[in-house]
């Protein structure tokens, strides 16, 4: 198979080994789809650390369709996973949810007002949503409906025949796993590698490695030193899984068990479909079954003895099949979470960054950087830096000297095999909106009037043009900008300020007002503000700037930003001066 263009970028070099690899396997043929996995447990929101295990396998996937073959992308939601704990800052959600700890994700009620019917289900359709906006093609897989369907029933009854192969191979691995973890630190230990050296990861970091896997570590081993049973039964009284096996014949597949509520009873496995595998021995079977070649973890799932690595030998020695390639991938770290309602208890998920930022850039941050290197998503003051590097980006590739592996990073950004996403039709530079948008209270009469004042040759006719990612500058403004950084434009001039002024002050004031007209532009604004202090200096308006330049200027700038808005910094002054208006500027400045 013939490699893309850019051989530079990670995608394509995964994408021909996984296809190199199908091909090995004999997994590669017309109608039959090269498989790449991904799984996620909707237990509560599904975060932005989440969305790697997702982004990974979507963008190689895509690649490899993008080639002309054929490849399925299957997402695993792991609904039929016991809810573990009730998580933090759930609106609605108290402590009365501790009743429900045991029972599936979908046999536990929705947080209060949800259209939804269980948990499991809520937490699943808001990460459905996103990823629709992030353009992500997938099959979904509801292990519910799996194993309560009895699809893996033959899975399970060959499981528990060869449980005491399975508890070997497990037992290999759980001395190195009680050893690595020394107190159960080896997720964040093994994590702090893909850092930069020095650096831990922080609370958010942590969180997000928390369930960034399908499931928690479990093999199935009980208390007691008792006989191994692979499989864990749901009570069929109290819905929990506080259960013990206590007895299983091979030949009847006759199943007894006790639950911790006092119940207990005999069940034939051959026709129960209450209960599923144990995580360690669950994941390597659907590898078998799924024919699965590619599917990368977190840090959490790849410690010595955790389940991708035990897995490898299940798959293999129990399940006569093949590990997945699956490359561990590093954290997604968070910058910034002002006011985020999910924040209270966690990480912002992909549709709180979709509400501040548009999808292809948001695909980007996952495109650019490589599996095992960590980044983070911006929500506070680097979200506007973010941006501008998106649009140097383009026009780079405009203008023909982006790098190979840049313009894949930014293809695969801003389109998938189906096509393009749909991306702002005209975008100027974040940090104007959001601006704009401060200053005018997102009130869209007066934004549109800055902003066809901005570029007078090329003016925008309609806010159609810069939507969506007005909108998402105005969210970002909303949510993310603590109210007493908001710009406020003085009603009345400053009289006090204006009459302490001395006359090199009031001679540069002067000078702005005088050039107002001549310079309405953003542009031309921009000029005007740095140029006043040059020609005060007796400098030309296009001298370089010396270090008593740059005071001069910064003291003029202080001085405008206390006249306008009362305070010592604020938006970029020519866009400030803009929104303002020429009437309103001369009559806060005095003139």
């Amino acid at each position: 198979m013939a490699r893309t263009t850019h051989e530079a970028d990670w995608v394509s070099r995964i994408a021909d080994e996984v296809i190199a690899e199908a091909e090995r396997r004999g997994l590669s043929a017309p109608g039959k789809p090269i498989v790449c996995a991904s799984g996620l447990s909707p237990s509560g929101p599904i975060h932005l650390g989440n969305l790697r295990e997702v982004m990974v396998p979507h963008l190689v996937a895509d690649e490899i369709k993008r080639r002309g073959v054929e490849c399925e992308h299957l997402i695993s939601w792991d609904d039929y996973d016991r809810f573990r704990k009730v998580p933090a800052g759930i609106e609605g959600v108290d402590e009365s949810w501790n009743e429900h700890i045991g029972r599936p994700l979908t046999a536990v009620p929705a947080p209060p007002g949800s259209p939804y019917a269980s948990w499991g289900e809520h937490f699943k359709a808001a990460m459905e949503a996103s990823l629709l906006e992030l353009g992500v093609q997938y099959r979904g897989i509801s292990q519910t409906g799996k194993y309560t369907s009895g699809a893996y029933r033959e899975q399970i009854l060959f499981a528990m025949r060869e449980r005491a192969r399975i508890d070997a191979v497990l037992d290999r691995y759980r001395t190195l796993e009680k050893n690595a973890k020394g107190g159960g630190k080896a997720p964040q230990k093994n994590a702090q590698k893909q850092q930069k050296p020095g650096a831990a990861p922080d609370a958010a970091e942590v969180e997000a490695a928390e369930g960034s896997g399908a499931a928690a570590e479990d093999d199935g081993s009980g208390a007691g030193g008792g006989e191994y049973f692979p499989y864990k039964p749901y009570c069929t009284v109290c819905g929990r899984d506080l259960t013990t096996v206590t007895g299983y014949d091979d030949e009847t597949t006759a199943l007894s068990y006790t639950c911790a509520c006092g119940h207990g009873e005999t069940v034939l496995l051959r026709e129960f479909d209450h209960g599923k595998l144990v995580w360690k021995v669950d994941w390597p079977m659907r590898w078998a079954f799924e024919g699965v070649v590619f599917e990368p973890s977190g840090v959490d799932h790849q410690s010595p003895g955790s389940s991708f690595v035990v897995g490898g030998q299940l798959v293999k020695e129990i399940f006569g099949a093949e590990q997945p390639l699956g490359p561990m991938y590093a954290f997604v770290g968070i910058s910034g979470m002002a006011k985020m309602s999910s924040s209270k208890g966690g990480v912002p998920t992909p549709a709180d960054a979709l509400q501040i930022m548009e999808a292809p850039l948001l695909r980007w941050l996952y495109a650019r950087r490589k599996p095992n290197q960590s980044f983070k998503v911006a929500f506070d003051q680097e979200i506007q830096r973010t941006y501008d590097e998106w649009d140097a980006l383009g026009r780079k590739i405009a203008d023909g000297s982006a790098q190979p592996a840049d313009i894949a990073a930014h293809t695969r950004a801003s389109s998938t095999a189906l096509g393009p996403l749909p991306m702002t039709p005209r975008p100027l530079p974040y940090r104007t909106l959001a601006s704009v948008t401060d200053i005018t209270g997102g009130q869209e009469e007066q934004t549109l009037r800055i902003l066809s004042e901005l570029d007078p040759e090329h003016p925008v006719h309609s806010l159609e043009e810069v939507r969506p990612r007005l909108d998402r500058a105005q969210r970002w403004i909303a949510t993310q900008v603590p109210a007493e950084q908001r710009t406020r434009v003085r009603d009345e001039p400053d009289a006090e300020l204006l009459a302490s002024l001395e006359d090199e002050q009031r001679t540069s004031l002067r000078m702005l007002l005088d050039g107002l007209e001549e310079h309405w532009s953003l542009d031309g604004l921009t000029q005007l503000v740095y140029g006043v202090p040059k020609i005060q200096a007796g400098l030309a308006p296009d001298a370089k700037p010396t270090q008593e330049l740059k005071v001069a200027q910064r003291g003029f700038f202080a001085l405008l930003y206390r006249l306008l808005v009362g305070r010592e910094t604020g938006p970029r002054l020519p866009t400030l001066l803009l929104a303002v208006g020429t009437e309103r500027v001369r009559k806060l400045l005095g003139g």
